[in-house]
């Protein structure tokens, strides 16, 4: 799936190398995410409103409403009910499939847009940066009420997790001293954990 400027979003078939949908849409769309299921896709991008199309047609089947400015993120719980979405608002709000009418949670950022969101695949964390010097991580299993920082200096290319949710890498750009970031889950194994 392939998101542009030129107000489409695209997806091809990786094996054949051939476009199998072209959606167009009335503004400029930066993100595209396909729920776990493949049906849905969520579009945000250079409107307020995000918007949740079916994936077969393009149709749109919900639209999101709260955001202030311009998404650049957005991204699925592997559960598939519960999706995110990035702001220049300075915010990420995470959405319920079932009741679109208002977000399950209002996360604010420190600095700026928020421009990378992801879940881990386990679904209990999810992680939002910044475009610098932060990146939040979000129990999900608190209802997004409990969270780490990660303050450092640096502008940010992006954040991603390692498929056993081990580890998150935080890419940093800088002209000269580009580095890659990376951070491991920390276990806290007491002598009773090993007891069924």
């Amino acid at each position: 799936m392939a998101s542009n400027n030129d107000c489409g979003v695209r997806e091809y078939d990786m094996e054949r190398y051939q476009l199998l949908n072209h959606h167009r849409f009335p503004w400029p769309v930066n993100h595209t995410s396909m729920s776990p299921d493949r049906k849905i896709i969520t579009v945000v991008g250079d409107h307020l409103d995000g918007l949740l199309v079916d994936a077969q047609n393009g149709r749109t089947i919900g639209t999101l409403v709260g955001h202030q400015d311009y998404s650049f993120a957005s991204a699925w719980h592997p559960n598939g009910q519960v999706f995110a979405t990035g702001n220049q608002d300075k915010t990420c709000r995470v959405w319920d499939l079932r009741n679109v009418s208002a977000p399950l949670a209002v996360l604010k950022g420190n600095l700026g847009a928020i421009r990378s969101i992801r879940f881990s695949s386990d679904g209990q964390y999810m992680v939002m940066a910044e475009p610098a010097d932060f990146v939040h991580v979000y129990s999900t299993r608190a209802d997004y009420k409990e969270r780490q920082e990660i303050d450092f200096f640096g502008e940010i290319s992006g954040v991603s997790l390692s498929p056993d949710d081990e580890s998150m890498y935080i890419g940093i750009w800088d002209r000269t001293y580009a580095s890659l970031l990376q951070y491991n889950r920390r276990h806290s194994y007491g002598y009773l954990d090993s007891v069924f």
